[in-house]
C-alpha cells in the first residue's frame, strides 16, 4: 500500500510490510471468536477448501501467498477499496488483441466511490494484476 501513496519501499521493507500485513489477517482469522466474527465472508471462503486450524497453521508461514479471503480482511481492516484486474488478452481466452487490463474482482468499494454517499472522503484503490494461477502485482 505504499506504492498507492507514492512511497518507495526497499526490497527488504517490502518484505517486512507484507510480512506484517499477513500476520495482522492471521490475528483477525485466528484470534479470538468475536474478532473473527467480523471477516464472516473471508472465513466461508477459507473454510470451503480446508479447516481453520490447518489455513491458520498456514499462514503464519514466510513463504504463505494471499488471495481473496486475505484481500477481504485487509480491504476492510485497512479501510482500503481493492480492485483485482487480469489481461484483457487472457480473459478473451488468449487472444493477443488488446491490450489493456479488465476488473474482476473489487474489494472495500464502501470506501472508494461509495464512501461519498456515506459522507466519508473517498479513498483510491490499490489496483493489482492477478496473474491467473497464484500471484498479485500492484498495477501503477
Amino acid at each position: 500500500m505504499a506504492a498507492n501513496k507514492s512511497m518507495a519501499l526497499s526490497p527488504s521493507d517490502e518484505t517486512r510490510e507484507a510480512d506484517e500485513l499477513r500476520m495482522a489477517v492471521a490475528d483477525a482469522l485466528c484470534g479470538s471468536e468475536k474478532r473473527r466474527a467480523a471477516y464472516e465472508e473471508a472465513l466461508i471462503a477459507i473454510t470451503v477448501e480446508e479447516s481453520l486450524k490447518r489455513y491458520c497453521q498456514r499462514i503464519t508461514r514466510s513463504d504463505f501467498w494471499g488471495g481473496e479471503s486475505e484481500l477481504l480482511v485487509l480491504s476492510r481492516m485497512c479501510s482500503q477499496p481493492i480492485i483485482v484486474y487480469i489481461p484483457e488478452a487472457k480473459a478473451r481466452q488468449g487472444a493477443r488483441w488488446g491490450g489493456g487490463f479488465l476488473p474482476i474482482a473489487e474489494y472495500g468499494s464502501e470506501y472508494g466511490r461509495g464512501a461519498a454517499a456515506h459522507g466519508n472522503k473517498a479513498r483510491k484503490p490499490v489496483r493489482l494484476l492477478y496473474n491467473g494461477v497464484n500471484h498479485y502485482d500492484l498495477l501503477m
